[in-house]
């Protein structure tokens, strides 16, 4: 019973048990309706990205098949990455081409970017041509914490004149100031140094400032829709969220890697724990990191058929490859054209997993006999997830053609799976995942169980 003259009590309404994810993709959109108690698909649909007219109109078209399918998808809030209109592109500005340039290389793409130039100051890059590579944001990097400032201030004195969008600066801590006022007319995070000293790399700070810049300039600077809707809901580019995914799969399943093979790139994403013997016997200027993603744009299924089947010296697939990269749209019909995707895509997951784990070998240095390695040691990785049409879309056993030759027991002393299990991401889990991590982690973690087949782990 409420007394006289005071305030009933306000009920809340209950949270929401639904939500759905879209991933606004360069060529489709996909959208789920997530069962968040649950951690489970109830609907799903996609719908070409209306990329000509504004990609709300293929989201909404999404929406009303979701809805058809489960009338809860009516009043769901929405969660979205996206890619559509080119993605995320970064050019990296460092000094030393060995060192600051190619960790802030490693970064931009951990940080679900293209990565559209390098710039070494040090060789003597000249930045005039840097809007040529028409990047979205610009990592500018150079020096470690306590070193010699004047590096990264010669990067920014001579950027200033020629970029006027984003940069991300993830420098020396001590010039940091400095650099932010040069740069005070540009839209500007500063982020931790990448490189505070010789051996580390710190990538998390500045994969989240690009993030941050990503969400506040490039999506609405790319207009890709008109409604302030589009803005409010797209949490972050598609590979950074599918990486956040990746991350939480590993948690969920251990030691992870995901194949992502697509059209015009063949994207590698591990999380591995690091073994601290061979951190500590690491021989590399920039550390490898416990998650890393590398692209391929030489390696894909249609824009870069051409180049994949030259990479790995397939002059019979190079018919094939062209024609593919003359239709990018093109669909095989007969089981003469699937043999021939698939095998484009056996040799672009091969050299992409090749290139991303490199391999170890015995050498004899002034210590003595020692192993030296190269890449991301893979070889006890138990989970392998593929992903893209022609895995997705695939005839049975699929998965096992494709990953042949790439993981088991593999000679010439490359780091790859040796005894993993093989699945496929049919359901774009990855991407729903990396969208709830934040605000619905359980749910998160029973979609990604699914996927991984462990489910008796989540309790």
């Amino acid at each position: 019973m409420v007394e006289e003259g005071a305030l009933a009590p306000v009920s809340k309404p209950p949270a929401p048990d639904t939500a759905i994810c879209v991933d606004f993709g360069s060529t489709f959109t996909k959208a789920s309706l997530i069962v968040l108690s649950e951690g489970r698909i109830a609907a799903a649909a996609q719908h070409r990205t209306t990329i000509e007219t504004d990609v709300l109109d293929g989201y909404d078209a999404c929406v009303r098949e979701l809805a058809e399918q489960d009338p809860r998808a009516g009043d769901a809030p929405t969660l979205a990455c996206s890619s559509a209109g080119g993605g995320l592109r970064i050019a990296v500005v460092g000094n030393e081409e060995l060192v600051t340039a190619e960790a802030g290389r490693r970064v931009a793409l951990s940080s679900g970017g293209k990565v559209v130039a390098v710039f070494a100051a040090g060789r003597g890059d000249d930045l005039t041509s840097i809007r040529a590579s028409e990047p979205d944001v610009v990592l500018l990097t150079g020096g470690t914490d306590g070193g010699n400032p004047e590096p990264i201030l010669a990067c920014a004195r001579a950027l200033a004149p020629v970029w006027a969008g984003p940069v991300v600066v993830a420098g020396d801590s001590d010039a940091q100031a400095d650099v932010a006022a040069i740069l005070a007319h540009h839209p500007l995070v500063v982020a931790p140094n990448i490189v505070p000293r010789i051996g580390v790399l710190a990538p998390e700070g500045a994969r989240t400032a690009i993030r941050e810049l990503f969400l506040s300039h490039v999506i609405g600077g790319k207009h890709l829709s008109t409604r302030d809707a589009f803005l409010a809901m797209v949490q972050g580019a598609t590979p950074d969220v599918v990486l956040t995914g990746v991350e939480l799969l590993a948690e969920v399943a251990g030691d992870t890697v995901v194949v992502d093979v697509g059209g015009a790139t063949t994207d590698v994403h591990s999380v591995v724990e690091l073994d601290p013997e061979d951190a500590g016997l690491s021989r590399e200027v920039v550390a490898t990191t416990r998650v890393t993603r590398t692209v391929e744009g030489d390696l894909g299924l249609r824009w870069s058929a051409v180049t994949t089947a030259e990479a790995v010296g397939r002059a019979d697939l190079l018919e094939a490859a062209q024609r593919r990269r003359d239709d990018v749209g093109f669909v095989p019909d007969d089981d003469t054209e699937r043999d021939l995707d698939e095998e484009l895509a056996r040799e672009a997951v091969g050299l992409a997993l090749r290139r991303h784990a490199g391999r170890s070998k015995v050498v004899v240095s002034p210590e003595g006999r020692v192993v030296e390695r190269s890449g991301k040691d893979l070889r006890e990785v138990g989970l392998v997830v593929g992903s893209g049409g022609v895995l997705r879309h695939g005839r049975p056993g699929v998965a096992d053609r494709i990953f042949a030759g790439s993981v088991g027991e593999v000679d010439g002393g490359w780091q790859l799976p040796r005894h993993p299990r093989i699945t496929v991401d049919v359901d774009y889990i990855l991407a729903a995942a990396g969208l709830l991590a934040t605000h619905h982690p359980e749910a998160a973690r029973l979609l990604l169980a699914r996927l991984a087949d462990v489910s008796g782990r989540v309790g």
